[in-house]
């Protein structure tokens, strides 16, 4: 039987400054260059007791997912680099960063579930 893996890559953090010197600037407003910025729809929900198909087919769509998740990131670090950004700009952008991770994460946790159910419900077979 092959094993199927999901790695979720690691938590990157965005360089922020938060020290401010006008209150204006630290209201958290994501800058238009991050609006064009896409985070991808979440993959499908596994069935509670997906077959092995459809755990193959829940993998093909986290790895979809995670390229796709991949560009929003690199999109907000591009967005990051504008020197016209607030200190309320930059904490937008690494909280979008930062949520786009903890989807990744959640999935990640979901697909896992949905394989060791699997496993679980194979070896009760046998």
């Amino acid at each position: 039987m092959r094993k199927i893996l999901v790695v979720v890559a690691g938590a990157f953090l965005l360089n922020t400054a938060l020290a401010q010197e006008d209150e204006e600037d630290f209201e958290i407003v994501l800058p238009d260059e991050a609006q064009k910025c896409v985070l991808p729809a979440s993959p499908d929900a596994i069935p509670e007791e997906a077959t092995y198909d459809q755990l193959k087919e829940g993998k093909a769509q986290i790895a979809t997912f995670q390229t796709e998740v991949l560009v929003f990131r690199e999109c907000l670090q591009a967005a990051e680099e504008n020197p016209d950004n607030t200190a309320g700009n930059k904490q937008a952008i690494v909280d979008s960063f930062n949520y786009s991770v903890d989807m990744e994460e959640r999935i990640a946790v979901r697909f896992n579930e949905a394989i060791r159910s699997y496993k679980e419900r194979k070896a009760a077979s046998q």
